[in-house]
């Protein structure tokens, strides 16, 4: 049970009983809130008691009687505004009024409670306050996390553009100043590596690109009916140029007809990157199999590799962004670590899944099953 930390503040001993009894006896349930809502509630008779319990005890929910003797209600309210607080006030009068209301209001109350009040009334009003303590929190989790994932993205994308950044300015400087003489021809390697690298660069930047397109909802989604076979041909042809230096064959195996409502750039992306993938982390004069398949109605793309495979603890985090298999057989292989996060996400927006089936050293399958949904019913129409 979340328990809500709660102080009672009146000057008239009664009525601060009667408030502690109706609430402790008081179980809240929010569908905000997995679990049920208790209240834990001290009393205070003065502003300056009230003062030394927020101090030490630093309470959720205030219920603070307007006319204490010395300092009024409203003289507490001025002394516990401090901005990192989230406790809720609400102001108890026998001397309501609306200019009173306003004031409270202003000096940073949440609500107004009229004397004398029922139970019930009571409780509906405290309800409304915890809803609105516990939508400030979740705000307030939220902007940590995102300040949190801001750091660690930056971090790692740091992290990822200065090896390549700083290999290509390592070989701009050994051909400035003409270590190697002056033949052009001594110099090629480092003008192959170093484009190498900026391809490098410029494919993670693409891929950051889609990420965020898809995180924020502003790709614009062109759902239409469109012939997965001939999406499928076109990032099979995209991969063939490095397929064929490594003399990998790369096979489509699909009906010719095979259609599926879908954004076709959205599946592009999806085979673009496993069968990409399947051909860098591939063996010499390997093979590559892609197969598109309909299941009631999903839609299966599978490809599947003859390369090096993903032990279990790979094959369960691969799918992570700026997750990159890193030993002694991928250490000259380059991409961005976020091409398979992309792909997953992707998957998401159609109702499906990915998943990978692997063992070291005898290949990779990777699965991605993609909801085949007219328009009217698409569970996604952003755009």
């Amino acid at each position: 049970m979340q328990i809500i930390r709660t102080l009672v503040v009146d000057d008239e001993l009664g009525m601060c009983l009667v408030i502690q009894k109706a609430l402790q006896r008081f179980t809240l349930e929010l569908p905000e809130v997995a679990e049920p809502i208790g209240f834990a509630v001290t009393i205070a008779d003065s502003a300056e008691a009230a003062l030394e319990k927020i101090g030490a005890e630093r309470p959720d929910l205030l219920l603070l009687d307007y006319k204490l003797p010395a300092q009024s209600g409203l003289d507490l309210l001025e002394q516990i505004r401090y901005p990192e607080s989230e406790m809720v006030v609400i102001m108890m009068t026998a001397y309501a009024s609306f200019e009173t209301a306003v004031t409270a209001i202003k000096k940073g109350a949440f609500d107004f409670l009229a004397k004398p009040f029922e139970p019930e009334e009571l409780r509906k009003t405290v309800k409304k306050a915890v809803q609105n303590l516990i939508l400030a929190r979740q705000i307030r989790k939220l902007e940590q996390e995102k300040h949190q994932v801001r750091f660690q993205f930056i971090s790692i994308l740091a992290h990822e553009l200065k090896s390549p950044i700083n290999a290509v300015e390592g070989y701009l400087n050994i051909m400035h100043d003409r270590v190697l003489g002056s033949d052009l021809e001594a110099y090629q390697e480092m003008v192959d590596r170093s484009l190498t690298r900026i391809n490098g660069m410029k494919k993670m930047i693409s891929d950051l690109l889609d990420l965020t397109r898809l995180e924020s909802g502003q790709k614009k989604r062109e759902i239409a009916l469109n012939n997965l076979a001939k999406v499928a041909q076109t990032a099979i042809e995209t991969a063939l140029p490095v397929a064929q230096e490594e003399e990998i064959s790369v096979t489509l195996h699909a009906d010719d007809e095979m259609q599926m409502w879908c954004d076709a750039s959205e599946v592009e992306i999806i085979l673009n990157n496993l069968i990409s993938n399947a051909v860098k982390y591939n063996h010499r004069q390997g093979k590559v199999d892609v197969f598109l398949q309909r299941d009631g109605e999903f839609v299966e793309i599978a490809v599947s590799d003859t390369g090096i495979g993903l032990s279990p603890e790979e094959c369960a985090q691969i799918f992570q962004e700026f997750v990159r298999i890193k030993n002694e057989k991928t250490r000259h292989i380059l991409g961005s670590g976020l091409g398979l996060s992309i792909v997953k996400r992707i998957a998401l927006l159609y109702q499906g899944s990915v998943q990978v089936e692997s063992e070291p050293g005898k290949g990779s399958t990777f699965r991605v099953r993609l909801k085949d949904s007219p328009p009217n019913i698409n569970p996604d129409k952003r755009g």
